[in-house]
């Protein structure tokens, strides 16, 4: 299995293609749709779905582009389904200097289990306290954990439905349980590894 990092926007939020075999997965589509398109015509693979971790603007705002331009289905966790079309949930009318993202709804409510979805197999597991509905995606050796778990930190727990204790209960109950070696791909900064952060990461003393 392939995973490529695609740094977006102005807050350099991370997009990752995965790709095995003729499938290919967009998760977390930010911004700068056209490099993301740009790239996936480089790799040469047709694009499956777009799975979002969670739904904050930096995550979603190129989500429409490409689902138009591959006719492809949007995956997203139904506690936070909606807030894809208000800005107030998503965060964007927080910040003056970036458009306010509205997006269309999603087709698909994501739900806590195993999927296959064409060539790919990935495990969905909650990981909420960054917002609500966070969720992170366990594939055969690596996790995209979104903005729950950074390398040396973790996701804001501050912001609308945010909860420290749980953010923290997440990624004990949902990550660190999994191999030392599984890489960390966050949806912010370099990927780390679940072993490096368990022995490293300063909020798990």
């Amino acid at each position: 299995m392939h995973v490529v990092r695609l740094v977006t926007g102005n807050i350099e939020e991370n997009c990752y293609l995965i790709w095995q075999n003729h499938s290919l997965l967009i998760i977390d589509p930010g911004a700068d749709a056209m490099a993301i398109w740009q790239k996936i015509e480089q790799i040469g693979v047709t694009p499956i779905a777009i799975l979002l971790t969670h739904t904050h603007y930096d995550h979603i705002g190129a989500v429409d582009d490409l689902r138009d331009k591959y006719q492809i289905p949007v995956y997203v966790n139904p506690l936070e389904i909606d807030w894809l079309q208000h800005p107030t949930f998503n965060l964007s009318d927080r910040f003056p200097k970036e458009k306010q993202v509205v997006i269309r709804p999603a087709e698909y409510k994501l739900e806590l289990r195993e999927y296959t979805l064409g060539d790919i197999s990935f495990k969905v597991v909650p990981t909420p306290g960054h917002s609500i509905g966070s969720v992170s995606f366990i594939f055969n050796d690596f996790v995209v954990s979104g903005d729950a778990l950074f390398k040396g930190s973790i996701g804001r727990p501050d912001l609308y439905t945010g909860d420290l204790t749980q953010l923290l209960d997440s990624i004990k109950s949902q990550l660190f349980i999994l191999p030392e070696q599984f890489d960390v791909y966050p949806g912010h900064g370099q990927t780390t590894t679940i072993g490096y952060e368990k022995t490293t990461n300063p909020f798990f003393d």
